[in-house]
């Protein structure tokens, strides 16, 4: 069994990924100050409680454990958050990437998985969207990620630090077995509101940002990759790094859009409930359409998603927030 530190892996998409790594062959250290991560998503492994700002602690944790890779999740990851508290998103998103880099370079450990997205490229021209796309981040959040790439890409230059920067788009879903699921408080993303709203039939109306973009139904178009995949793909690239594999940057997705319209009517559909809504105008940092390019993906770490159809996606979200411990709270 092989130790591996996961910093943010309380959260929604590293304690999936601990899951994974606990029934593939590693050992998941779970590394997360619980500020927005949640103790009870950390029963895959060890847990230390500690700030990615805090390098002499991270320090301390690498090497009491000595693990042979870091998977790095934590951070900030809002956009709409972003553009109110921009320097919160640099301080954390990027001053993290470089802490983690000096506490990596102390103790000799040169391999890391870090869980970026596809907010680097902005409004891209192409879709769906290739990893040599421009990036030119519309938001806080977006250009808080591609910094924190090239904080990684400068560390091995310095260091010898390889970097694979997972450029996932829409994590969505949840464990099969429910064990995990998204759970933020507040929520600010589209799917689990959609279900709260759905489940608890109180007449809670969800907004539309944007019906006249230039899309199919006026909506903007996303990628939704489950979570469940999203995992799955995490342990790949721990095994290609730790199996001598080059840094690279890969998109994560399964190269299918949905628009905000449809995926009001998929929940509606398997919750045989209407959900209001309101359409209102824009919002900061929208693009049209984000699509993946998945290729690399599937040439460098053989991975393809299962679960791609949106109502399997959603039917697994529904059965997480019906059982959820959180739910309780709504």
């Amino acid at each position: 069994m092989t130790p591996v530190l996961v910093i943010g892996g309380a959260g929604y998409v590293g304690s999936h990924v601990c899951k994974a790594l606990a029934n593939w062959r590693y050992v998941p250290i779970v590394f997360d100050n619980l500020s927005r991560g949640h103790a009870e998503l950390t029963c895959w492994g060890l847990f230390e409680k500690g700030d990615i700002l805090d390098t002499e602690r991270l320090i301390h944790v690498l090497r009491a454990h000595r693990p042979k890779a870091v998977l790095h999740f934590a951070g900030l990851a809002y956009v709409g958050e972003s553009f109110e508290r921009p320097a919160d998103y640099y301080a954390l998103n990027v001053g993290g990437a470089a802490s983690l880099v000096q506490a990596m370079a102390a103790t000799g450990l040169d391999a890391i998985v870090f869980s970026s997205s596809c907010a680097t490229y902005g409004v891209a021209g192409d879709a769906p969207i290739p990893e040599d796309c421009s990036q030119n981040p519309i938001s806080p959040y977006g250009a808080s990620k591609l910094f924190a790439e090239r904080v990684f890409r400068d560390a091995e230059h310095a260091h010898g630090i390889r970097t694979l920067s997972l450029r996932y788009f829409n994590a969505a879903g949840a464990d099969q077995d429910l064990e995990s699921g998204e759970w933020h408080e507040p929520e600010p993303h589209l799917l689990p509101r959609l279900i709260r709203a759905g489940l608890q039939g109180n007449g809670e109306v969800i907004k539309v940002f944007g019906t006249d973009y230039p899309t199919r139904d006026g909506t903007p178009i996303r990628d939704y990759v489950h979570v469940s995949d999203l995992a799955a793909a995490h342990v790949a690239a721990l095994d290609y790094l730790l199996s001598g594999g080059r840094s690279a940057s890969i998109n994560l997705g399964t190269q299918r859009g949905v628009s905000v319209l449809e995926l009001i009517k998929a929940v509606e559909r398997i919750l045989n409930r209407k959900i209001a809504v309101s359409k209102t105008e824009r919002r900061a940092g929208d693009p049209a359409v984000a699509i993946a390019d998945a290729s690399l993906a599937r040439e460098f770490l053989g991975w393809q998603p299962k679960f791609t159809e949106i109502e399997t996606i959603v039917e697994s979200a529904i059965r997480w927030h019906r059982h959820a411990p959180h739910t309780l709270a709504w």
